[in-house]
């Protein structure tokens, strides 16, 4: 697994950096839209094609579940969850925060994650009972304890706003108590800021499998927790995660005083 591990990051890296090369001449003219607010561009199909191709390599047999149409879940053992681009508005506006997200799941449990942020140069990766790294150096959760003192991210729903009154009511909350909120634009980002610290904790709704699958399992190697908003374990198909260190169980609290 490690040298498995290995290959998926110098994939990782090389993908970044055709992401950051053309982020340098992205023209905003260029998008395509697959919903409203949901954006679309040929640097995400490309960047797809070519982590699709190097993990054919890497591992032949396997199947995808992928972001940009490359899904084809077919293999009964392993299963490649991708995001070629996390954090498209944020790429196609110029702000510099977004990612490449690939995950392998074994079965139906996650095995290994990489994420990286390609203008921070910081691949954070983790294999399954193994820990989680940032630049292959060790990383934990925050040792924050409670809830006040927590720094937490979260992201906002493009699409599906029957519930933001909900969210509203939640987001007003934490607001209140605790030392802020971010809205990163990128859910692998905000994760593996979980992950290593730099967050105590984060939640959204409305995600799809590759958004969170890579970042999940780096947050739990980290030595956080994940869960749905009901406390479960189906976070990656169920659209709704929360991830955090010791001060998880007290989000998952205040969310469920809400969120019906």
């Amino acid at each position: 697994m490690q040298q498995l591990l290995q290959d998926v990051i110098v994939l990782a890296k090389e993908t970044g950096e055709f992401i950051r090369q053309e982020s340098r001449n992205f023209d905003l003219a260029k998008i395509e839209y697959k919903g409203k607010n949901d954006l679309v561009s040929y640097v995400d199909k490309e960047a797809e094609k070519r982590i699709v191709k190097g993990l054919n390599a890497i591992l032949p047999g396997s199947g995808f579940i992928a972001e940009e149409g490359t899904s084809t879940k077919k293999s009964d053992t392993y299963n490649w969850i991708i995001d070629p681009l996390d954090g498209t508005t944020n790429f196609t506006h110029g702000v510099p925060v977004f990612a490449v997200s690939i995950a392998l799941m074994k079965r139906n449990e996650l095995v290994l994650g990489v994420v990286y942020e390609i203008n921070r140069d910081e691949c954070f990766h983790a294999v399954k009972g193994q820990g989680a790294y940032l630049n292959h150096f060790a990383i934990k959760v925050s040792p924050v304890e409670t809830i006040d003192k927590a720094l937490l991210a979260t992201g906002f729903p493009y699409y599906n706003f029957d519930q933001m009154q909900q969210y509203l009511a939640i987001l007003n909350e934490f607001m209140k108590g605790t030392h802020g909120l971010r809205r990163m634009g990128s859910a692998a980002v905000d994760l593996v800021y979980t992950a290593c610290g730099r967050f105590e904790g984060f939640f959204e709704y409305n995600l799809q499998p590759w958004d969170v699958a890579a970042g999940a399992l780096i947050v739990k190697e980290a030595g956080g927790l994940v869960t749905d908003f009901k406390g479960g374990s189906d976070f990656l198909f169920g659209r709704q995660i929360i991830a955090g260190n010791q001060v998880q169980p007290e989000m998952l609290k205040m969310i469920q005083k809400y969120w019906v």
